[in-house]
């Protein structure tokens, strides 16, 4: 019978990441995992011989550089094959519109004189304001009541920043923050391509259209984090997203974590109104006075504890966290290099956007209100092989592209709606690469249902919980467990279902972490 100091249920990134905090600080460690490799979401898998891909999370956008330089990621193997990924708007006519740098810091494409001047000032103030937040990100979130001294210390800090804005950007910060991002944008900009970009950006991989309430904080989430200290930066790891999971991997056998592959846990063990231990389904137990779940929050709670260790108000208060995957994510296995439409080869390299209005992105989730998928759907495209020839066979290229609007509870059932929507997206991209279709030697979609089945994210939402105002900071998931520490004593949760949400960032694990280790000191 194992007995550890601390149990990770799931080897995702924000477990691999609290385990090795725990580790270096002396503890004992041990991670179980399901599946036979680690990762979750953040896995390179081949999806057809000799090509592959980062399978659900593919740009790297929010890994904080706290965590990075802990656990010394880059000396772990983790390197980039491109920084600061330009972005293409693309538009219908050709005439799309280019940015370059962190959250388009410089824009080619026709975009006249006064709009320039305008987004240099929008982009000045999102920019600010979302920086206010930033810090939150790596800090546990406050209770609602009986704030500790560290807690309120943060929370002063916080209203601070807010202070420093200035009378009239902390009324303009606190204005905005449950605006819808459409009318921030309208407000100030005309032109559709950039509106439909930006817009896109907040609301991909949400339940969200750019006129639902409160998808600006959405964006301010998007873009408060940083890749090499730069705010809004695009990056793509070499090798796919499985790198930054073989890095964070590599740094816990460094500390000797003990990482069990193949493990999948049936439940939790409770004793005397305590988690104490873990119990795999082959019927192994293994011991441990700290159990963290960096899995989804409901199976956790629902499914592995057990809704019989909790109090009624808690169950209904996880049960009723929203978390209705709406995003499915499209591969190519393509024979050549394709072809969009006045897109040139550095275009090529970046991200790609099929969202030319904010209208455009609207009318892609209306559908998805009703349980329809899109018929005209909005899509965040990559071929990462121009920048990464190691993911395909010589000469030929891998495309992904996260696809919206796919909602999970699909009325006619992912059964008989795959071929159609995948029939549909093809027809949508074949608008900007025509021939496309002709290239694909194999095309894999992957519906919420499938992400659900494939990476035990329930309700297929790659967040764990919609990342909405009244699901985040003191709120994520639940008040009762937003500190990562659950009612039940010795049971935590680290996975993106808590503060500070989803995005390969480690920022869960880490700040859980810390947490255990200041309580258990």
């Amino acid at each position: 019978m194992p007995s550890y100091d601390a149990i990770i249920i799931g080897a995702g990134h924000n477990g691999l990441t609290c385990a090795a905090y725990l580790a270096k600080q002396g503890r004992k460690v041990a991670v179980l995992e399901a599946d036979d490799v680690a990762g979750g979401a953040a896995r390179t898998v081949e999806f057809a011989p000799g090509f592959k891909v980062s399978h659900v999370a593919h740009l790297l956008t929010h890994m904080l550089p706290q965590v990075m330089n802990d656990l010394e990621l880059e000396r772990h193997g983790l390197k980039l094959a491109a920084k600061n990924l330009a972005t293409t708007a693309l538009s219908p006519d050709g005439n799309h519109l280019h940015m370059h740098g962190p959250f388009a810091a410089r824009i080619d494409g026709g975009l006249a004189v006064n709009e320039q001047l305008a987004w240099v000032s929008l982009r000045e103030k999102l920019l600010k304001f979302s920086a206010v937040l930033a810090p939150a990100l790596a800090q546990t979130p406050a209770r609602l009541k009986g704030t500790g001294l560290l807690e309120q210390r943060d929370l002063g800090a916080l209203g601070l920043r807010i202070r420093k804005l200035g009378r009239d950007d902390m009324r303009e910060f606190l204005r905005l923050i449950l605006v819808n991002v459409a009318d921030t944008l309208e407000d100030d900009l005309a032109d559709d391509r950039l509106m439909g970009a930006i817009a896109l950006d907040a609301v991909l991989g949400t339940h969200l259209g750019p006129r639902s309430p409160n998808s600006l904080m959405s964006l301010y989430y998007r873009i408060a984090g940083s890749v090499n200290g730069q705010q809004g930066a695009i990056s793509l790891p070499a090798g796919g997203m499985g790198a930054v999971s073989q890095a964070l991997q590599s740094a816990c056998v460094a500390s000797a974590v003990d990482i069990r592959l193949a493990t999948p846990v049936e439940r939790i063990i409770v004793e005397d109104c305590k988690a104490v231990g873990v119990a795999s389904k082959s019927g192994e137990e293994f011991h441990a006075p700290v159990i963290v779940s960096a899995i989804n929050p409901k199976t956790t709670i629902l499914g592995l504890a057990g809704a019989a260790q909790f109090d009624t108000g808690f169950v209904r208060k996880i049960s009723n966290v929203r978390m209705r995957g709406n995003a499915a994510k499209l591969h190519l296995a393509l024979s050549e290099r394709p072809k969009f439409t006045g897109v040139d080869e550095a275009g090529l390299s970046g991200r790609m956007l099929i969202a030319p209005s904010i209208d455009y992105v609207e009318r892609a989730f209306n559908p998805a209100k009703y349980g329809k998928h899109s018929p005209e759907p909005v899509m965040e495209i990559t071929i990462p092989t121009l920048s990464d020839p190691t993911l395909a066979p010589q000469g030929q290229h891998v495309l992904s592209a996260v696809v919206q609007y796919a909602p999970y509870d699909l009325n006619t059932g992912w059964g008989k709606g795959r071929a159609a929507f995948l029939k549909t997206t093809m027809k949508t991209l074949e608008a900007y690469a025509p021939g496309i279709g002709k290239l694909a030697t194999k095309k894999e979609l992957l519906s919420p249902v499938d992400l659900e089945k494939k990476y035990h994210m329930t309700g297929g939402h790659w967040h764990h919980g919609e990342l909405a105002i009244d699901q985040m900071f003191m709120l994520r998931p639940v008040p009762p467990a937003a500190q990562y520490e659950t009612p039940l004593d010795g049971l935590w949760l680290c996975s993106a279902g808590s503060h500070p949400g989803g995005n390969v960032m480690g920022a869960a694990g880490m700040n859980a972490a810390k947490r255990i280790l200041k309580k258990k000191a």
